[in-house]
């Protein structure tokens, strides 16, 4: 395994014996730990820097690449790096270049659109090619560190108008609702993700081609032959932390070689900023340390878990005395939108909305107390207080949380049913309202 998950950058590393602060940016070579079965030297106390030592090319120069990577410019320029961000043709790929901004800025408002080319993406034809990013989120870059920042964008055609990949733009409208923004919606997303050894594309500490042993000693394990990956999840979490995103944790999932961490709680449009933000730092730290990430809904068929993006939504009504009257009207309208909805929570997510493995069945409705088979499920405390939130379970890994978010909060708050749906859906899914 050690040859599979070894850095692509062909350099010997030793540590220093330099205090590095608690706030320092991830470098490329930070990958040198016992999840790796890397060998290491000249250990000391602090072994969070790495540097990697003089190496010569076969033309004979000296390669000090590590060096200019972790320059820090601040003493000589104002100027920063911007690594704008935007969500690619397929609706879940992140694509970024970088541009030199003159001083450091505070707000999206202060940066200028850019632009790319849309031809290259899957988002625009060749001969009409530009599409045009606006900033809408900054996050401090924990790969360039100082005052160097992450743009989540969205992006529109030249004329203003959103291209079809931009799910950002309804969500907005939909958080930009006056009832919505009275009911301060509240959600915490609970991301699942896969990671895979390269060229092989199989689970990270599974043998390839084989099989690990049956599920059940792994879901937040510790052990060599039970957790891999802790340090790329760790240095996400740290990552996430340094750039301001709100992560609230993490942890090892039941399939081993599977991870999960925690974003929220968020309001409103800012829980999509955060996840997609968090997502790209994950792509990032992934390709640094040689590993893929999946985030397929059903990576590996068979008596294996899946990957959701569980999403917990709650609305001040709910969140206040006499809430959970509130939480069951807005289950029943979730129930008569189960289609819309099931549509709309990620691709693939047929593999994985089977009946076991904690789901529920794709095409039928249904929820409970404490239930993880159902697809929502209301928490004991919720019960026993009459006040909380609810957990939508159904949405897949690779959902787009703009997506999800904005309809959540639709259907609950702007979808009003017929009276006689209502009492209809109330008597199928056996709820007393």
């Amino acid at each position: 395994m050690a040859q599979i998950l070894a850095p692509s950058l062909q350099c010997q590393m030793k540590i220093t014996n330099t205090t590095t602060n608690a706030a320092s940016p991830i470098t490329t070579k930070m990958w040198g730990s016992l999840t790796f079965n890397q060998k290491r030297s000249g250990l000391t106390k602090n072994a969070s820097k790495f540097k990697v030592m003089v190496v010569k090319s076969e033309n004979g120069t000296i390669n000090r690449m590590e060096d200019l990577l972790n320059l820090d410019t601040t003493p000589f320029t104002d100027k920063i790096i911007a690594e704008y961000i935007w969500i690619g043709g397929t609706g879940i790929d992140m694509r970024s270049k970088s541009r030199t901004i003159s001083k450091p800025v505070k707000s999206p408002a202060d940066l200028p659109k850019w632009n790319y080319d849309g031809s290259s993406t899957g988002q625009a034809p060749g001969e009409d090619s530009e599409v045009i990013l606006y900033p809408q989120a900054i996050f401090k870059d924990p790969f360039r560190g100082g005052n160097n920042i992450l743009v989540i964008c969205d992006a529109y055609t030249p004329q203003g108008e959103p291209i079809p990949t931009n799910k950002r733009y309804k969500a907005a409208q939909i958080f930009s609702n006056q009832k919505v923004i009275d009911e301060i919606p509240w959600y915490g997303i609970e991301q699942e993700y896969t990671l895979l050894q390269p060229n092989v594309k199989w689970p990270l500490g599974w043998p390839v081609g084989g099989f690990p042993g049956p599920q059940g000693p792994y879901y937040c394990a510790a052990g060599a032959d039970k957790s891999f990956g802790r340090d790329i999840s760790d240095a996400h979490y740290k990552a996430c932390l340094y750039a301001g995103i709100n992560i609230s944790g993490t942890n090892g999932e039941v399939m081993p070689g599977q991870w999960e961490y925690q974003v929220g709680p968020s309001v409103g449009i800012e829980a999509g900023d955060h996840v997609w933000c968090s997502r790209y730092i994950l792509e990032r730290i992934t390709e640094q340390a040689g590993v893929v990430l999946s985030l397929d809904p059903k990576p590996i068929e068979g008596d294996w878990n899946g990957a959701g993006c569980h999403t917990n939504y709650s609305t001040k009504s709910m969140r206040e005395e006499g809430g959970f009257d509130v939480i069951k009207k807005a289950i029943l309208n979730l129930s008569l939108r189960h289609k819309e909805h099931i549509s709309a929570y990620g691709e693939g997510n047929e593999r994985r909305l089977t009946g076991k493995h904690e789901t529920a069945d794709i095409n039928t409705f249904s929820w409970g107390v404490a239930n993880r088979g159902c697809s929502i499920r209301v928490g004991r405390d919720t019960e026993k207080e009459g006040k909380g939130y609810l957990e939508d379970r159904r949405p897949s890994s690779n959902m787009d949380p703009y997506v999800v978010t904005g309809l959540l909060a639709e259907s609950t708050l702007l979808w009003e049913p017929t009276l006689e749906a209502e009492a209809l859906a109330a008597q199928k899914i056996k709820m007393k309202v």
